[in-house]
């Protein structure tokens, strides 16, 4: 079973020589809630005052919204983060994002993606679905993109700190542990096996 290798040691490491440039390095678990929930709530909010939304399309463009989330995190999961960059400062930019994780996957410190990232990414995103769909379904679809990112990084913190009791926790837990210590190159998603069935990338069962 995958769970024998999980160890609640935090383990660190510096990754800059100076430690003022390091410090930024460490984001406390915590942060993409407070960064984005608040997104979350004031999307769902103006798209609930919205004349064009009705409650049943606002409840369907959010799901779809964390839908299009789970394949994000699988797509950016692997075939960006496992990438394998032949020049040296593509190998060092990886690591910085990714690699270090694999390495110390107990430092929950470098465990949830920092602001420098996800928040350039959250605009990125914002600007393309809104050429995609138009503001007014953007006002339903974003929140529920951006609330499957908080979920990804919440599940992502569990399964490497906790000891989750629920089917559905034990069974992301196991998958996602299996990816760190039985095949990298499987199991790329965190909060849903989904997109792994369907492309043929699940770790298979004990």
């Amino acid at each position: 079973m995958a769970k024998q290798y999980i160890s609640n040691k935090d383990e660190s490491i510096p990754l800059f020589e100076n430690q003022f440039l390091d410090k930024f390095s460490y984001v406390h678990p915590s942060t993409p809630v407070v960064l984005f929930l608040p997104v979350v709530f004031y999307f769902a909010y103006r798209a609930a005052v919205s004349p064009v939304l009705n409650l049943q399309a606002i409840g369907l463009l959010f799901l779809l919204g964390v839908l299009a989330w789970t394949l994000t995190e699988y797509a950016i999961h692997r075939f960006v983060f496992h990438l394998k960059p032949r020049s040296k400062l593509g190998q060092y930019l990886l690591f910085l994002m990714h690699g270090v994780h694999h390495d110390y996957p107990n430092d929950s410190r470098r465990l949830v993606m920092a602001p420098a990232v996800s928040l350039p990414l959250a605009v990125l995103f914002y600007w393309l679905f809104r050429g995609l769909f138009g503001e007014s379904l953007l006002l339903a679809f974003f929140p529920g993109f951006v609330f499957g990112y908080i979920c990804y990084d919440m599940i992502h913190f569990a399964t490497h700190h906790y000891r989750l009791r629920s089917k559905v926790g034990q069974l992301l837990r196991q998958n996602h542990l299996k990816h760190h210590y039985q095949n990298g190159d499987l199991g790329f998603g965190v909060s849903s096996p989904l997109w792994d069935k369907v492309f043929g990338t699940l770790v298979a069962k004990d």
